[in-house]
């Protein structure tokens, strides 16, 4: 596994100047190359796994991925394998359960590999990138209908504490998938940072549905060294690569919780002594991401893809702190959750304004979804804008005093947000079930107030008895 197999040309130190935290500085090596894979063994003889982090012409640093408990100065090897971190991959990882690194966690033996591929990906030519156009069905509304996720997409869950992006993370991995197509779509499932509740929550939801042996897991627990949860996202994107460019197959990633991701990333970088910027966050904390979510996407000529929807949790609800502000400048749009429907027992409580899929309008319309579903999601945007305004400027001179046509609007929002919005946690609706309940709560309104819509959609779907 990543280091299993030595190099006849490795070479091994004993003795090692530094040991801090998750880290290790070893002097006098010479020239080691950045992310170069290492060995390190204690005085108990046991093998860890370590990652170059910096190389200097006197010293390297390098952290360990198991820790550093029982590691002695004078004491400890060091072997440098002179190549980055690779995981073997294959077809089989599908329905498995993995640590953060790739190694099986459910008991069961090593797959057998197709081939070794670096956890850091290949480098792609924007100019061999296609653009992404073609509808994938999530089963919730609020995405499918107003917030539609594109195969090749990348596009975030913006959540709070104690708010049940798991739950949506579950959903989606149950009902993906891609209409009019009969080609093999798999999921990898990378999760950082978790309690061990919530990992058996994910298996047992998959179980159940029946989707794990199109699921491989890559499962980074709370307890385990924070430098693993590092490598967790590209080694799972690793395989969603082989998965999607060799096999060819259609591939979502999902990756939670991108703010552990994050923690640990500054954790290291504090302990290195990088200088901080934003919040305590390394400088490059952009840079890294950006190395995650742009592994997402289809190549010209190639059949397979990879669409990934990251998941991060706000701290304190403020979508401008610097994690989910980079994250928004990276990817295609954000799926927003809103405490204030979580409190109102609305599931999934996704906020219908600030949500955004800025590649929706090239994946959806006549042939791929329906034709009037671009103009029936900006209907939808518009009127529930004006019940905002309207619930703002009620809580002042009170619901009684306000106008017929407001409190129709009022009772619009309402419909929406427990009919459209509101579904069951297993819940499935197709593409078109969507749509007509999207007409069904805008024929709560009269028809001139329906400025998005064409005459001929409104003859075709319009149910009110409005003027």
């Amino acid at each position: 596994m990543g280091g299993g197999e030595r190099s006849m040309n490795a070479r091994e130190y004993l003795g090692v100047g530094e040991i801090n935290g998750p880290l290790v500085v070893v002097r006098g090596t010479g020239p080691v190359g950045y992310n170069e894979l290492a060995e390190v063994r204690g005085p108990d003889g046991r093998a860890r796994l370590g990652l170059i982090l910096e190389s200097a012409d006197d010293l390297v640093a390098m952290q360990i991925f198991e820790g550093t408990m029982g590691l002695t100065l004078p004491e400890t090897r060091v072997r440098f394998f002179g190549r980055p971190l690779e995981i073997p991959v294959s077809h089989e990882m599908l329905g498995r359960v993995f640590d953060g690194i790739g190694r099986p966690r459910d008991g069961s033996p090593e797959p057998i590999a197709e081939t070794c591929l670096d956890v850091n990906g290949l480098p792609i030519n924007p100019t061999a990138r296609e653009y992404p156009r073609q509808f994938i069905q999530t089963g919730i509304s609020a995405i499918d209908g107003m917030n539609t996720l594109i195969r090749g997409q990348k596009l975030p869950i913006f959540s709070g504490s104690g708010l049940p992006h798991n739950r949506i993370a579950a959903q989606i991995t149950c009902q993906a998938r891609i209409l009019g197509e009969e080609s093999s779509f798999g999921i990898v499932f990378a999760a950082m940072g978790i309690k061990y509740d919530t990992a058996r929550f994910f298996i047992d939801s998959f179980e159940e549905s029946g989707v794990l042996e199109n699921v491989a897991l890559f499962l980074n627990l709370a307890d385990d060294p924070p430098v693993e949860r590092l490598i967790t996202p590209r080694a799972a994107l690793t395989l969603a690569e082989h998965l999607a460019f060799t096999a060819g197959m259609h591939v979502l990633v999902i990756l939670t919780d991108m703010s552990n991701y994050c923690e640990s990333l500054r954790e290291i970088g504090t302990a290195r002594g990088d200088i901080p910027s934003r919040k305590g966050y390394p400088g490059y904390l952009y840079s890294d991401l950006a190395s995650i979510y742009e592994r997402a996407g289809m190549l010209r000529g190639c059949p397979g893809s990879i669409t990934q929807i990251p998941i991060l949790t706000m701290p304190n609800d403020d979508i401008t702190h610097p994690i989910p502000d980079l994250t928004g400048f990276i990817t295609e749009g954000q799926i927003v959750l809103e405490r204030e429907l979580f409190q109102r027992g609305i599931y999934p409580p996704i906020a219908g304004l600030p949500s955004l899929s800025r590649l929706m309008k090239d994946g959806i319309g006549e042939g791929m979804t329906r034709a009037d579903h671009a103009h029936l999601a900006s209907q939808l945007f518009e009127a529930y804008a004006h019940v905002k305004d309207l619930r703002a400027l009620s809580s002042v001179i009170g619901e009684e005093e306000m106008s017929p046509l407001d409190t129709t609007f009022l009772k619009f929002g309402r419909e929406f947000e427990e009919k459209f919005l509101g579904q069951g946690e297993r819940e499935n609706r197709s593409i078109a079930r969507t749509l007509d309940l999207g007409w069904r709560v805008l024929s709560t309104l009269p028809r001139d107030e329906l400025h998005r819509m064409t005459e001929a959609e409104l003859d075709a779907h319009y149910k009110g008895n409005g003027p």
